[in-house]
């Protein structure tokens, strides 16, 4: 079956992407019952996407296929909980454990009250999967924050590229609905891998209150 649909190169929503944000939210969640059905969707669904963004999907849901879900969950805890590389947290990245990062949680959960979606308890709102997973609900703001983070998305792409992870490929698929990086934020990547995630200056407070602190995937998105 031909792919339906090809990747402009212009900034905007596809009808496609709703489709393959989904797919990556759901594979980005922590391996759990609902893994089988899962990867059979993501089946049924990629030979609708283009190749560039099934592709990838393809690959991990193979993977997955052979591994089983106890070794996938066994792998995800060792990859997302115990590599801070590969960290999951999107405002991570731009703004380190910092009060910055504080106040660029508020503001997600904001723009997510704003377009009417709302998350639980025991999610962080930067969470990959959760972002994804909103961005599959409202595609024009999803398309903007995921942008926002795209120097972070390439940077947790090559940590599990590096680390030989499954969930590379899921990365290489979320970069390929998103523009291509510009000369800044290929600049920005550099900067992040050089130099890691800014560090709280002495004297301030906690950068966020307990309930924003990256928890184990046990209680992550699911």
């Amino acid at each position: 079956m031909r792919n339906k649909f090809r990747i402009r190169p212009a900034h905007q929503v596809q009808p496609w992407h709703t489709y393959a944000w989904q797919l990556q939210s759901l594979l980005l969640g922590y391996p759990d019952e609902d893994q089988a059905d899962h990867l059979s969707l993501a089946r049924r669904t990629v030979p609708a996407l283009p190749a560039e963004v099934g592709g990838p999907l393809l690959r991990f849901v193979e993977h997955a296929e052979d591994a089983g879900t106890d070794a996938l969950a066994a792998a995800y805890v060792t990859t997302f909980d115990h590599r801070k590389r590969c960290c999951p947290y999107l405002t991570y990245y731009a703004h380190g454990d910092t009060r910055k990062r504080g106040l660029a949680l508020v503001r997600l959960k904001q723009t997510y009250a704003r377009a009417g979606w709302r998350i639980t308890d025991d999610e962080l709102p930067d969470h990959l999967a959760v972002v994804l997973e909103f961005a599959a609900t409202d595609p024009a703001t999803g398309l903007r924050l995921l942008t926002q983070h795209r120097a972070g998305l390439e940077l947790l792409r090559l940590a599990l590229r590096d680390d030989q992870a499954p969930w590379a490929d899921l990365l290489a698929s979320v970069s390929a609905t998103l523009p291509a990086l510009a000369g800044d934020e290929r600049d920005a990547v550099a900067r992040l891998a050089a130099e890691g995630p800014p560090e709280e200056q002495v004297g301030l407070d906690p950068y966020a209150p307990p309930e924003y602190m990256p928890a184990p995937s046990a209680g992550g998105p699911r």
